[in-house]
């Protein structure tokens, strides 16, 4: 176990903060949160924009590649840390900030003007794509300069707490978004008619033969909170024009000691480079999978898994988030008082252990139909080569076996069963109790047939799903959460949804509040911006970025909509082993200044 020394130094400023130096951080914070909220809005939306701009992929498809665009943004992080990193750490902090609110702000307001595929075909989602990494490129310069920036002006002993009002704006500008989504929402659904869904420029119509139709905000509205974001850009360059460069950073430009070549020398060598490592996987990774499990997948799992309209689901997050967010400054300034690591690591403990409780009691209150019915046992016989991986980034592949067909109706109604092998050859059988209902082979049928088949596998198979208690028509389901309004949350079932989903906020305010102190401790001022910023975007770039995605993957090749969550509970308890046998504790009493060269 590691057992680093970090002892107060006496050249490390405690005195309280200025009224000044209070303004400069409350501007970055402020700045902070709009650029948060300009790349929140797509996972807010994700399943709306998948519908606008995936329109050509299958169902289960479709969500999931919604959610890739969503992780795009995530991936291209850690090469944005690196660019803006060494920016940062070469010419400084204020000007990486300008350069990082600029792109952000213009990636967001044109993806709101981007046309969706039914006009442009496949350049659309290409575009969007695209856009979304110039946003991950930003963030990932933005994030560094936001917490180092802080912490450079923060008196020793309040580094957490005053770092932690950065870490509450990843969280507030959810949670605007939110509000500006439901704001939005809200008028446009009440001033505009539905619209007709379009596919290849003819209406789709349902069994009945009339128009599927839309919400005016799913066809268009959806647009407009994103092309509104111009006006917070112009405020966020105002905000960030108004700032000093960090004191520390002017102090080592002055005495020439500034790095000229940050990134070989934060990683070129193994002392720096296993502070990276130790960093990722003791500390960011695990952290990361807890705050988009308890965030994002928690939105996108009431959406898309149990079936809770998006409207409420926004409500009942946003209310958590209100509740919950108070948790950031709680822990960071806890932090200053018994160190960043035992509350990070514990957090992490916390997720890993609850997660499928957690989730099943989220299935349970908002949606007790559904969770009823998964109590009858659902079984899949199959031959093991006639499955398939249903993941279709192309839209080319046609899934034609009895086993893919059987598995993709039966995640289409969020259906829980398990899988039985069966011998080389066999049609697929699903069998739901007592009633078992033959797939088909579609790529052995044509014409007639194959739409008999299909008719008669449906009909069925909805039997006795209905037989057995899934709702399957959505308006017909009574026991399911649904708000009307903001303030609509008060009762039984509605307050027992936001305490699960504040319980969840609450685990991200541990991991989240004390990492951005943690971090800065442990790189030197002149590497400081590289240093943290690489493994801080990769754990939450690569690990935490990419957690929806591969969990909804997961449940849907499994057939457990709660499947997924293991990929968090393994990621989570792998960060407490290693930060607990390797991490250095108490950084908190440590002088950040201590490490450069001309410290006398």
């Amino acid at each position: 176990m590691a057992t680093a020394d970090m002892t107060t130094n006496v050249r490390e400023r405690s005195r309280p903060m200025t009224r000044e130096e209070k303004k400069v951080i409350m501007a970055s914070s402020a700045g902070t949160i709009f650029e948060w909220y300009d790349f929140y809005l797509y996972g807010s939306l994700a399943a709306i924009i998948g519908a606008q701009f995936f329109t050509a992929f299958p169902e289960s498809t479709r969500n999931v590649f919604a959610l890739l665009a969503f992780a795009a943004g995530f991936i291209v992080r850690p090469f944005g840390a690196l660019v803006f990193g060494m920016l940062g750490d070469m010419i400084g902090r204020k000007y990486t900030f300008l350069m990082t609110i600029v792109i952000m702000g213009l990636s967001t307001f044109l993806v709101g003007i981007l046309p969706n595929y039914e006009s442009i075909g496949t350049a659309a989602p290409i575009i969007l794509i695209l856009l979304r990494m110039a946003q991950g490129l930003a963030l990932g310069g933005e994030y560094g300069g936001a917490a180092i920036y802080v912490a450079e002006h923060a008196p020793a002993n309040q580094r957490g707490y005053f770092t932690a009002f950065i870490q509450t704006t990843a969280t507030l500008g959810l949670l605007l978004s939110l509000i500006v989504i439901l704001s939005v929402q809200g008028y446009v659904n009440g001033a505009y008619p539905d619209v007709a869904l379009m596919k290849d420029g003819v209406a789709v119509l349902m069994a009945d033969g009339n128009p599927t139709m839309v919400k005016a905000f799913n066809a268009w509205g959806w647009r407009i909170p994103f092309i509104g974001s111009i006006f917070l850009l112009a405020i966020s360059l105002y905000i960030r024009l108004q700032m000093n460069e960090s004191p520390a950073f002017k102090k080592m430009k002055e005495e020439g000691r500034t790095s000229k070549a940050p990134l070989s020398e934060a990683f070129g060598n193994w002392k720096n480079g296993k502070i990276a490592l130790l960093a990722l996987f003791g500390l960011v990774a695990g952290q990361a999978v807890v705050w988009y499990t308890g965030q994002f997948y928690a939105l996108f799992f009431m959406q898309n898994v149990i079936k809770v309209d998006s409207f409420t689901a926004n409500v009942m997050v946003a209310w958590s988030l209100i509740l919950g967010t108070g948790g950031f400054l709680v822990f960071g300034a806890l932090s200053d008082r018994i160190g960043r690591k035992p509350i990070i690591l514990t957090g992490c403990l916390l997720g890993a252990i609850t997660f499928l409780p957690v989730f099943t009691l989220l299935t349970k209150t908002a949606n007790p139909a559904l969770y009823a019915a998964h109590q009858t046992a659902v079984t899949v016989t199959v031959s093991p080569t006639d499955c398939s991986f249903q993941f279709n980034p192309t839209g080319t592949v046609k899934f034609t076996s009895s086993c893919d067909i059987a598995k993709a109706q039966l995640a289409r109604t969020s259906v829980n069963y398990e899988t039985i092998e069966s011998a080389a050859g066999t049609v697929a059988t699903v069998k739901v109790g007592e009633t078992a209902i033959p797939s088909y082979d579609a790529s052995k049928l044509t014409g007639d047939e194959l739409k008999k088949a299909k008719a008669t596998f449906d009909s069925s198979l909805n039997a006795a799903l209905k037989q057995a208690g899934y709702p399957l028509v959505p308006a017909d389901n009574t026991t399911i959460a649904k708000a009307q309004h903001f303030f609509d949350i008060f009762s039984a079932q509605k307050l027992t949804i936001v305490v699960i989903l504040t319980y969840l906020v609450i685990l991200v305010t541990m991991v989240y509040g004390p990492i951005a102190a943690m971090l800065v401790e442990m790189f030197p001022t002149r590497i400081r911006y590289s240093g943290l910023s690489l493994p801080y975007h990769i754990g939450n770039g690569w690990f935490g970025g990419l957690m929806p995605a591969t969990a909804f993957a997961i449940s849907a090749q499994t057939g457990n909509i709660y499947s997924g969550l293991w990929y968090a509970i393994v990621i989570a308890v792998m960060t407490v082993v290693i930060g607990t046998l390797f991490v250095p504790g108490g950084t908190h009493k440590k002088d950040i200044f201590a490490g450069d060269s001309a410290a006398k």
